[in-house]
């Protein structure tokens, strides 16, 4: 028995403030957080639907989803013939519910009324920050041939990384038996399960939840109106379900990485621009959608590169860069040395006059001057640095909040639309 794509329904969280990740999040959601030099965060789990045929998805945003509504509407349009949808469902307060959301179940909850139109058999619930690359279609076809109520992906990880996951204890069959929250590392003896050899081999026997659910549709509403006071899935409507409810792992072994923090997204960028990166941007099966900017090439002149990634549209000029990662209508000057950085670009040209581009804010010179040194940085978007600038926490601090630049878990960061003037030493 396989499932009818045409009868599921996708929903992605859109996540809440975002703090570990400020002040990539200050004005921006977290799904809107750019990635990989040309995507947005959002662009994973909306992709992986468009793989797996799953055209009928919902966005819940509350937190700052401005540019992320933005995002969402410029690129994600079907055409009519295959009957599909990015739609935005955005918090709101109602004569039923006068709270914003209050968690991942909470937001479904109140969301579900929107989908009382649609005929459909399951719900699929996704995270908007995470980055791998997955086929739904065989979680689905795995949740119906185990007639299962819920299905939760699951990836095997070492016990140096069980406590920071949920973890979850299944049985030979794959059926969920316990739900432990982020168990010290004295508490883990017992709570193995049965994974493949090759995760057995690397001692990754703990099975964590990703965060990714799949939902009968009688179940999901039975529980959430069981439950009426539960706002998350993971802490609450899970656990309370495993007794009750055919609750299975669907084990995932590929790359998956939780954009939760300033340190994970600064090592997944850098991870995309190795040689052999883990997660592959370039799988003509599973391709990555985003906005369709029809920008031109990017322009490198007596430079030296390697293991970067340099966007379209970005211009370098006499730099040496390595292992970096470099945004849209990036500029870099003569003689400037980037290593191990993160640069999300700019939304107009260094060479472009402020009465011409469409973004009011900003420096009038985005990009990096000549004779600068960063290193171990992220550089937002329309930042300016400028000329003889030292970026790089030789006194490794770990936290810091300054005018122009933060550090966070000693990665420094320069925050959208800052200028950095001449000579400055961070």
């Amino acid at each position: 028995m396989s499932y009818n794509p045409k009868k599921t329904i996708a929903m992605v969280l859109g996540g809440g403030a975002g703090t570990r990740l400020f002040p990539l999040t200050h004005r921006r959601s977290k799904p809107a957080v750019p990635l990989a030099g040309k995507y947005r965060l959002i662009d994973i789990p909306v992709s992986n639907c468009i793989n797996s045929d799953i055209n009928k998805i919902f966005v819940l945003t509350q937190y700052n989803s401005a540019s992320l509504n933005r995002h969402l509407t410029q690129t994600y349009r079907f055409d009519a013939f295959r009957d599909g949808f990015v739609n935005i469902l955005a918090a709101e307060q109602t004569p039923e519910s006068k709270e914003w959301f209050q968690g991942t179940a909470d937001a479904v909850r109140q969301s579900m009324k929107h989908l009382e139109s649609y005929t459909y058999d399951h719900i699929l619930i996704l995270s908007g920050d995470q980055l791998y690359s997955m086929d739904y279609r065989h979680m689905l076809n795995a949740h119906v041939d185990k007639k299962a109520d819920i299905s939760i992906a699951t990836i095997p990880v070492h016990a140096d990384h069980a406590p920071g996951f949920g973890i979850l204890k299944a049985d030979d069959d794959e059926r969920i038996t316990h739900f432990h929250e982020k168990p010290a590392a004295d508490e883990l003896a017992g709570k193995e399960s049965r994974v493949s050899p090759e995760m057995e081999a690397a001692g990754r026997t703990f099975l964590a939840s990703m965060g990714i659910y799949v939902f009968s549709r009688g179940v999901l509403l039975d529980l959430l109106d069981a439950s009426p006071s539960a706002h998350d899935f993971g802490k609450e409507i899970i656990p309370d379900a495993i007794s009750v409810r055919q609750v299975v792992s669907y084990p995932f072994e590929g790359y998956w990485s939780d954009i939760g923090t300033i340190r994970s997204f600064f090592e997944a960028n850098l991870m995309l621009a190795r040689s052999k990166p883990e997660f592959d941007m370039y799988n003509p099966d599973m391709p990555l959608y985003t906005n369709a900017r029809m920008l031109p090439p990017a322009k490198i002149q007596n430079s030296f590169v390697e293991n970067s990634l340099i966007a379209e549209a970005s211009v370098v000029l006499n730099a040496k860069i390595s292992n970096c990662m470099i945004g849209l209508r990036s500029f870099v000057g003569n003689n400037v040395s980037l290593t191990n950085t993160v640069m999300l670009g700019s939304d107009y040209y260094h060479w472009q006059d402020a009465s011409h581009r469409s973004s009011k804010k900003g420096p009038d010179k985005p990009g990096i001057g000549d004779d600068t040194v960063i290193e171990g940085a992220i550089i937002d978007r329309n930042a300016c640095i400028g000329k003889r600038c030292v970026i790089r926490n030789s006194e490794g601090r770990e936290t810091v909040d300054a005018e122009n630049y933060f550090i966070r878990e000693g990665i420094i960061v320069i925050p959208k639309n800052a200028h950095i003037p001449d000579g400055t030493i961070i």
